[in-house]
């Protein structure tokens, strides 16, 4: 199955997850993750923003983060770094091609709520409110679609059309996962703003700016493979394996994924 996870073609030794091993609360997992690797985090927090200051750029160093992420969430080692680069070599295109795209429609879903926000402080006409709400709407959509297009990307073969596409299908697939995961984003923002606004001393927010600088990136990716991955897996890879049970079993183990006894493929060799 080369084509399904053409993009993941290299191996690495990993800890992986104990078959018997007492399962934890995902609360507790994902803060035990986080902290366990909050140093790797920190340099490629740092990467991360100074790559995206383009803009455009924004889709490689999200696809780079993104497979960071996606393989400690999944308890499989990462190189840090080296990985996040050699995702975004694998992937530059694709990648390039996403962030532009997200870039104009962020910019025009932007100017569609100035738009219906200002004529309908000025004219509080109903047709105004329905804008303004369907573009919120759309936008919070739209936000949801990013929680599932970079992981889509870096594991499976698809264009670019069925990245947004498939995209769109999760976002109310996983709604209520997506919503909380949403929340919780939206709640760690406000209380950086509300701290902010308390003070309201340059210094502080001079210390804050560095604190999200270091911690903020990864800390929104993880949150996101730990409320996603799952229906990604239930929904695509899952029924794949089902009818190819004997398919890619070193693709599978990178994942994190549970594999047939190792005896029964001793034989076996695998592209």
């Amino acid at each position: 199955m080369a084509g399904l996870f053409g993009l993941f073609d290299y191996t690495k030794e990993g800890p992986g997850i104990r078959k018997d091993a007492p399962k934890k609360k995902a609360f507790f997992v994902f803060f035990e993750t986080y902290f366990r690797n909050f140093f790797k985090f920190f340099s490629i927090n740092l990467v991360y923003l100074l790559l995206s200051a383009p803009i455009l750029t924004h889709g490689m160093t999200a696809a780079g983060i993104t497979n960071v992420t996606r393989n400690i969430a999944r308890e499989k080692h990462s190189f840090g770094l080296s990985d996040f680069f050699e995702t975004i070599r694998k992937n530059w295109k694709q990648s390039l091609a996403v962030g532009v795209i997200n870039t104009i429609i962020t910019v025009l879903l932007g100017f569609a709520i100035w738009f219906y926000n200002e004529s309908y402080v000025q004219t509080e006409q109903i047709l105004s409110f329905v804008g303004l709400v369907i573009s919120w709407s759309f936008l919070a959509v739209f936000a949801m679609m990013n929680f599932y297009i970079y992981t889509l990307m870096i594991t499976f073969d698809f264009s670019v059309k069925m990245l947004y596409k498939n995209s769109f299908k999760f976002v109310f697939v996983n709604l209520w996962r997506n919503l909380l995961c949403g929340i919780i984003l939206l709640a760690v923002y406000a209380i950086y703003v509300v701290i902010a606004l308390l003070f309201n001393d340059l210094r502080v927010v001079v210390i804050e700016l560095i604190i999200a600088a270091a911690t903020l990136p990864a800390f929104r990716y993880l949150l996101v493979q730990f409320f996603t991955f799952g229906s990604i897996k239930k929904h695509i890879i899952d029924p794949y394996y089902e009818q190819h049970p004997d398919a890619d079993i070193e693709k599978r183990r990178d994942l994190g994924l549970e594999v047939p006894e190792d005896d029964e493929y001793d034989d076996m060799s695998w592209e």
